[in-house]
């Protein structure tokens, strides 16, 4: 896969609500309670949170981890998210999704790459190169990963949306190319330091009209036409 940017992208303005946030963050460990069906906050409550995007469509990330996975939780605000791929690895990016990137070696190149769609559907992908010269390879898995969505309805104050959840087991990294040259390690140790960024696409015109008002949210701006800039990543650090 080579992922191409048209001209009319260098419009539209990647979103970043970092007021009040650090640029970084820190994964905490997570309790008993995490799994795949915790959409309730309760078993997250001691992740911290980044939230990004345009009014209205807001996402908030958390993640946490244990000794088998690293947990992933994306809160989508949509009043009507909508998608017609349901495979894996379709290229979820031209409807809408939750992105992130994980470079585990700071390398900027051959990175994770994870998609999820409202539809419970999940595109993993190793970027081998970024931007401007984006190189991907569709047929490379995470083993063992697992996700679910939950769809939100609305209620006082917030519009509705979906709940999406990723379980990444470290063993799925285990064949990238920084865990197998021994620069990063699985599970990681405390104290140690990825790189990462997240990303949200919107098409608020749904299937019918997808590229019109399309809205491209990364919580680090690239300040470049694709989301695949390594300069904007940042610290992804594991706590104790």
């Amino acid at each position: 896969m080579r992922r191409t940017w048209l001209l009319a992208i260098l419009m539209l303005t990647l979103v970043a609500t970092m007021a009040g946030q650090k640029a970084d963050y820190t994964v905490k460990r997570a309790g008993n309670g995490v799994s795949l069906k915790a959409f309730d906050t309760k078993p997250w409550a001691n992740a911290e949170s980044i939230v990004w995007g345009p009014e209205g469509y807001k996402t908030t990330f958390r993640a946490l981890w244990n000794d088998q996975d690293l947990w992933l939780r994306f809160d989508v605000e949509d009043p009507a998210p909508w998608n017609t791929m349901t495979k894996r690895d379709e290229h979820l990016w031209d409807e809408e999704v939750v992105e992130i990137f994980l470079d585990l070696d700071a390398t900027g190149k051959d990175y994770a790459e994870y998609e999820l769609n409202p539809a419970n559907v999940i595109c993993d992908v190793k970027m081998e190169s970024a931007w401007p010269n984006v190189q991907s390879n569709l047929e490379w898995d995470h083993a063992g990963i697992e996700s679910s969505v939950k769809k939100q309805p609305a209620s006082a104050g917030y519009r509705g949306g979906w709940t999406g959840i990723l379980r990444l087991p470290w063993k799925g990294f285990s064949d990238l190319p920084a865990v197998a040259s021994k620069r990063a390690t699985v599970p990681p140790a405390a104290g140690a330091t990825w790189k990462f960024n997240l990303f949200r696409i919107e098409r608020p015109h749904g299937p019918k009209d997808p590229k019109t008002d399309g809205i491209f949210a990364a919580w680090s701006p690239t300040g470049k036409p694709s989301f695949h800039h390594p300069p904007a990543f940042r610290s992804l650090t594991f706590a104790k």
